[in-house]
C-alpha cells in the first residue's frame, strides 16, 4: 500500500527546494531505517517492565523514514512516527548505493533489505512495514545488486 495522498503531497512539498534541475521522483515510501540490538531491546523491556511493576510492555523498533527515491538520489526524511515528513536525515547519491540481502521477515508481514554505499563498511537496514511491505521489491529492483 502507498503512502496516502496527504502524506505524498506533503512529501512532494518538503523534497521539491531540494531537488536538482531535471531531477525527478520515482517513488516514496515509509520504512523503519537502521536496526536495534538484542541488548537494547531487552533493557528497555526490563527498564519498563520494573517501572510499571509488569503492567506495560515495551518494545523498540527501528527509527521510521520517509523514503524518496530519484533519478539521482536516494532521500530519507524524518519519519515522525508515520506523521508529517521531517528534516532531511540523509541524502545519499543513487550511483552508490546498491541493494542486497533481500527478504521476506517476521511471518512475510516485512521485507527487509540491506543498502550498502560505495566506500562505506557497514550497511543500511531498511524495513517495510505491513502497510508498504509492497514497496520493498519495487524500491530494491530499482537500484543495482550489492556483489
Amino acid at each position: 500500500m502507498a503512502l496516502n495522498a496527504r502524506r505524498t503531497r506533503q512529501l512532494q512539498e518538503a523534497v521539491a527546494p531540494l531537488l536538482l534541475q531535471g531531477e525527478q521522483v520515482q517513488m516514496t515510501t515509509l520504512a523503519g531505517v537502521g536496526s536495534v540490538s538484542v541488548r537494547r531491546q531487552a533493557v528497555t523491556a526490563a527498564v519498563v517492565g520494573v517501572l510499571s511493576a509488569g503492567t506495560v510492555m515495551a518494545t523498540v523498533t527501528p527509527r521510521p523514514m520517509y523514503i524518496v527515491l530519484t533519478d539521482q538520489r536516494v532521500l530519507f526524511f524524518d519519519g515522525n512516527r508515520g506523521g508529517k515528513p521531517g528534516k532531511l536525515m540523509l541524502n545519499l547519491p543513487r550511483p552508490y548505493v546498491s541493494a542486497g540481502g533481500s527478504k521476506k521477515a517476521f511471518l512475510g508481514l516485512q521485507y527487509v533489505t540491506r543498502l550498502s554505499v560505495d566506500g562505506q563498511e557497514k550497511g543500511l537496514k531498511v524495513t517495510f512495514p505491513v502497510q508498504h511491505r509492497g514497496d520493498g521489491p519495487r524500491f530494491v529492483s530499482a537500484l543495482p545488486v550489492t556483489r
